[in-house]
């Protein structure tokens, strides 16, 4: 096959451009160009032909039709070597086009504006781009395609390496790379364009699931060392790593789930996570006392664990910190003088939880398929909750109520939380996490305060589905807690309710449940 004689080059990112060109134009490469785009290439010095006197037809429709023309999608078609083929580019007058680069409008990049108009997002669907991509992808036997900026210096190495060409498995490649963006981005169009059809204000399911998501990175294994893993999709614009090992698979399911429970509070919170599920969360005026109380509801469970709070990091909780092992530490901030301090741990994972909105869904993948369904970001507040006991709880128990409900919404069902107020300070007692009695959790929860030295007198408890029997409340009280939280719903809440009032305790019903499987 010959050398890379002409190149077309249409790109809306032209990151890099300019000097990438001079290098094709110094190898001897010619290149024609769109109106934009040959526009920079020739302020920047860079000889170009216009497309439109490379066709012999005028851009027209204000730019919608420029290059879905014979002479360049048959330039990048043909086959090389296939006399007929030959004889008709030669019939018609067709040069042949070894080289595209072209990258799409930024409609992603568009409809992510809170403001965009729908006229606006349909301008920027790319046409003539992605058949420009396809075509050459297609072709990639003879044709090199060039989606990315970050490829622009393996192009030169090959061309430079090959004799004026580039090798075919690098071609293959690149046209894994162009497929892969137009799947993506027609995904985007669909996603945007259906949701608009609709009219929905909450996110809507469409009738075809587009996902493509590029790498960012191999794991060293999955959940066990057998099993392979990889991250995909832009958990960078979520979260960025300041210091420490790579993050694992492991680590990732529970940075995430750390970050969102923190979120859930207004006062300096901090928290602990081994397993996807809360060990213990404390909130108060200081970070460092809020790390006291969530470290003293399960004192052996936090070693080893993910860290998680919602203020900038200082050095007084990064000192306490420091006094037991953990495999990360998430926070929106890390001050100096506490990143010196945590920095001395070389293996410790630091990350910036950057507090970007994540996707409004949750997708899980089950055989044969995935499940889809909006994102528990459902809030309860005093004002949500109905009384349903004789007794009221008190402003400190309704204080605690909401504290717990607010901690039990992460734990894996069945869920218990033991939780208590003291003064400007809110701490849970004991967690009972994913038994399959409701009364089981509510026992490990009690008894994991025992171990940990800590009393239920006084104390409130949730749970994130209803009762479905007395025990469970009965349990509660004889565990000394005085107030109690949870949806209602069952049909045996009339019996829940009675246990409640005859043990003096206070019951409210949120009517919301959160199911965490």
């Amino acid at each position: 096959m010959g050398n890379i004689q002409r190149a077309l080059v249409s790109v809306s990112d032209k990151t890099g451009l300019a000097e990438f060109a001079k290098e094709l134009h110094q190898l001897g490469v010619e290149i024609i160009s769109t109106a934009g785009t040959a526009r920079a290439l020739k302020e920047a010095g860079v000889p170009v032909i216009e497309i439109s006197e490379f066709v012999g037809f005028p851009e027209m429709l204000d730019g919608r039709v420029k290059t879905l023309h014979p002479k360049i999608h048959g330039g990048l078609l043909y086959v090389r070597g296939n006399a007929n083929h030959e004889k008709q580019l030669a019939a018609h007058g067709i040069k042949s086009i070894d080289l595209v680069v072209v990258n799409l409008y930024p409609f992603e990049k568009t409809v992510a504006k809170p403001a965009v108009t729908l006229h606006e997002a349909i301008e920027n669907i790319d046409i003539g781009g992605p058949s420009m991509l396809r075509s050459a992808a297609k072709n990639h036997a003879s044709v090199t395609v060039v989606i990315d900026p970050a490829d622009y210096a393996g192009v030169l190495r090959e061309i430079r390496e090959h004799d004026g060409n580039t090798s075919e498995e690098f071609r293959a490649k690149l046209a894994v790379k162009a497929f892969e963006t137009t799947a993506r981005y027609d995904g985007a169009i669909a996603a945007f364009l259906g949701k608009a059809a609709s009219g929905a204000p909450t996110p809507r399911f469409p009738e075809t699931l587009n996902l493509s998501l590029k790498k960012v990175q191999d794991l060293r294994y999955g959940e066990n060392p057998h099993q392979g893993a990889a991250l995909y999709g832009d958990f960078g614009k979520h979260f960025q790593q300041l210091h420490g090992k790579e993050l694992s698979y492991n680590n990732i399911l529970d940075l995430t789930a750390a970050a969102e429970l923190v979120a859930e509070f207004e006062d300096p919170t901090a928290a602990i996570i081994k397993h996807t599920n809360p060990c213990g969360v404390g909130s108060a005026p200081t970070l460092r006392d809020a790390w006291a109380l969530a470290c003293e509801t399960d004192k052996r469970s936090p070693f080893g664990g993910i860290i998680a709070v919602n203020r900038p990091l200082d050095a007084a909780i990064a000192r306490a910190i420091t006094e037991i092992f953990s495999e990360a530490i998430v926070a929106p901030e890390f001050q100096p003088e506490a990143l010196a301090i945590l920095q001395k741990k070389k293996n410790l994972r630091l990350l910036l939880n950057l507090g970007v909105p994540g996707s409004p869904l949750a997708i899980r993948s089950v055989t044969g398929g995935l499940l889809v369904q909006d994102r528990d970001t459902r809030l309860v507040s005093a004002a949500d909750i109905k009384v349903v006991t004789k007794r009221e709880p008190t402003q400190a128990e309704r204080h605690a109520l909401l504290f717990a409900w607010r901690v039990v919404k992460h734990v894996k069902s069945n869920a218990i939380v033991y939780a208590t107020v003291d003064g400007n300070k809110s701490r849970t007692l004991g967690i009972g996490a994913g038994q399959m009695s409701r009364v089981d959790s509510s026992k490990i929860a009690i008894w994991k305060a025992k171990e940990a030295g800590l009393d239920l007198k006084g104390s409130v408890v949730a749970s994130d589905a209803f009762f479905p029997f007395p025990d469970g409340v009965i349990a509660a009280a004889e565990a000394s807690a005085t107030a109690v939280i949870q949806p209602g719903g069952s049909v045996r809440d009339a019996e829940v309710i009675a246990a409640a009032n005859e043990r003096n305790m206070a019951m409210v019903f949120t009517g919301v449940r959160h199911f965490r499987h």
